[in-house]
């Protein structure tokens, strides 16, 4: 039995009955059907391996397995048990599957029973990918309480705004009680700091119940740089065969490799089968190295896609490389291995265009509008092109992918949180032109993704942070300010000592969303621009976008800053255009307006000139 209630998104069914869901794994700690724990580990170089449960004295002995493995069964623990690995030189170490570290990932981990957690949202199948508003938030600062349980309080906001799918940056357990999430060394467990497993399934389920999509970013490209404890007894676990910005590579391919792969492979699949989740963001896979007969990412993708269905999940790619084979599609559109990348491109010609940065790679944007118009209209700015700024080719032709293929965004944590301050754009461009690059991606064909508290143009910055012990937290705080001593601002170390320091709890305040500013009139202005704008994506460009296929758009050049781009649907009979100038200066040339408008920001166009920072978004139909 089952009521539905309308969230103005879809109308989502409520289920009276409730189910359990379990990924059951070949190590960790697996509560049994009689009661009993097995405990399981993977250790190839340690001779012996001892379980020691909190309560007890005495250590209870693993059998030794064929092939490296560790195992023992034990009714002396049940769900709530805490416990750590004890090794031949007397070390304490937690488990590398642990599903849970009540204190950190320096202390023991606990013996979690997934069915004892009841879902009720088992009407709850995804949404289509074409569906897609993106947003993207840091449990840590996304509320004041900075846990799983606060941010449901939140979830009607981002149903009334628009958006469908809320993107999760990395929860496996870090050291400290702050950090970004890309240092985590316990890819199975959820930070303490931000709730129990429980709280992130519940936190999940309600998304669903309100409609909303939850895709986790995972990491599978380096550990962190404390806490794992995995090579003191599996060394295999990375590989010099490779080299990685954070040292020597996760070993894909070298002695060993298929139980590191194993591992991985089983965190995405635990990811989506126990928690329900309806995707993964897999980051920086330009730094998995693989050299093998079949690259992980696509054992990964088959593997997870395989285990899903029908339900589909929507696994996304953030990728430097710009490789354009992991998101091709098959019969009926349907992507093959991923779903879409993150557009950094995108990104990079929208920023020069609204800030006329040069600083970095925003050099090799500068000014070029040819990038521009490739960007918005086939995706990738870069298509086998030398880039200047890593001295080498990037990317290939890519107008044959859907535009769904590439997540746009004109702001997001990297590219706010690697600046020296963490200031969002609406702080380094005006206000103009934060609403036209806005309302480019917002009601583009590719799938658009919005950072937290941009939807009122919040004032709070999102600088990087961290909370690293003794010497490795001084040498991230001195790194940091290294970093910047090559901009031209930051020659002055004086200038550099400016620079907020990660380590510092002031830092991680600073960047927790203000949910206040909403009622303030500038703030609530932005929040009803964005909320109207995103429903004109929902009634007009969602329906167009699902008929649309490869090489659905053009472009053309009329000016520095000034474009014509056309996307047609599958039929041709019909076109979505953007007539933009996104410069300083009136630009003549444009084709006269005509057709029905979707949207017109900034100065209507009179005659074939477009005045500084306007936009037109209309409908073509060709007869």
């Amino acid at each position: 039995m089952s009521t539905t209630s309308s969230y103005g998104q879809i109308d989502v069914p409520f289920s009276d009955s409730f189910l359990t869901r379990c990924h059951a794994m070949e190590y960790g700690a697996e509560v049994q059907s009689h009661g009993e724990v097995r405990f399981r580990i993977w250790a190839p170089s340690a001779t012996s391996i001892f379980l020691r449960l909190e309560g007890f004295s005495e250590y209870i002995p693993l059998n030794s397995l064929p092939g490296g493995w560790h195992e023992v069964v034990t009714n002396k623990a049940r769900s709530g048990t805490r416990y750590r690995f004890a090794l031949a030189d007397g070390s304490l170490v937690p488990d590398p599957a642990s599903r849970f570290q009540p204190t950190g990932v320096h202390g023991p981990s606990e013996v979690i029973d997934p069915t004892e957690f009841k879902w009720s949202d088992s009407a709850w199948h995804n949404r289509p990918w074409s569906e897609a508003v993106v947003y993207e938030l840091h449990v840590g600062t996304f509320t004041d309480e900075g846990t799983f349980v606060a941010a449901v309080a939140k979830l009607d906001h981002l149903v009334s705004l628009g958006v469908t799918a809320i993107e999760i940056m990395p929860v496996a357990d870090f050291p400290g009680k702050r950090n970004w999430g890309y240092d985590g060394v316990l890819l199975y467990a959820p930070d303490s700091s931000y709730g129990r497993p429980e709280d992130f399934k519940w936190f999940i389920e309600q998304a669903h119940l309100r409609g909303l999509m939850v895709i986790l970013d995972v990491v599978y490209n380096h550990f962190g740089p404390d806490g794992n404890f995995i090579p003191k007894y599996a060394p295999q676990i990375f590989t010099n065969r490779h080299k990685t910005p954070w040292g020597d590579a996760v070993n894909y391919d070298n002695d060993g490799s298929e139980y590191v792969r194993e591992f991985v492979i089983q965190n995405a699949l635990y990811w989506i089968e126990e928690f329900h989740l309806d995707g993964l963001r897999l980051d920086a896979v330009h730094a998995i190295k693989d050299d093998g007969p079949k690259h992980l990412l696509n054992e990964l993708a088959e593997r997870v896609r395989e285990a899903a269905s029908p339900r589909p999940v929507h696994l996304i790619l953030e990728n430097e490389d710009n490789r354009v084979d992991l998101l091709r599609r098959g019969e009926g559109g349907e992507p093959i291995t991923y779903t879409a990348q993150w557009n950094d491109d995108m990104h990079h010609v929208l920023h020069t265009a609204a800030t006329l940065e040069t600083n970095g790679y925003y050099g090799d944007y500068e000014g070029d509008t040819e990038k521009l118009g490739r960007a918005l209209a086939e995706g990738f700015a870069f298509q086998g092109e030398i880039m200047h700024a890593r001295n080498s080719a990037r990317g290939a032709p890519s107008a044959e992918l859907p535009p769904g293929a590439f997540i746009a965004f004109m702001q997001n944590h990297d590219q706010i949180g690697n600046r020296a301050f963490g200031e969002r754009i609406n702080a380094i461009a005006s206000q103009e032109a934060v609403h036209a690059i806005a309302a480019i991606y917002l009601l583009l064909p590719q799938t658009p993704m919005l950072f937290m508290g941009e939807e009122w143009g919040s004032s709070q910055p999102f600088p990087f942070f961290c909370d690293f012990e003794g010497e490795l937290g001084e040498l991230v705080r001195i790194g940091r300010r290294a970093e910047f001593a090559n901009f031209p601002e930051f020659q002055d170390p004086n200038q550099r000592e400016r620079i907020p320091d990660p380590q510092a709890i002031e830092t991680f305040n600073a960047a927790k969303l203000d949910w206040h500013q909403i009622e303030e009139e500038v703030h609530s202005q932005w929040l009803g621009w964005y909320t109207k704008i995103l429903k004109v994506r929902k009634e007009l460009i969602v329906p167009h976008i699902a008929q649309m296929a490869g090489d659905a758009g053009m472009y053309e050049v009329l000016g520095v800053g000034a474009v014509v781009v056309r996307f047609w649907n599958s039929s041709g009979d019909r076109q979505l255009m953007l007539a933009a100038n996104l410069s300083d200066n009136s630009t003549d040339g444009f084709p006269e307006a005509s057709g029905k408008t979707v949207w017109q920001e900034g100065p209507e166009q009179f005659g074939s000139q477009m005045r500084p920072w306007s936009i037109r978004w209309s409908f073509q139909e060709d007869k």
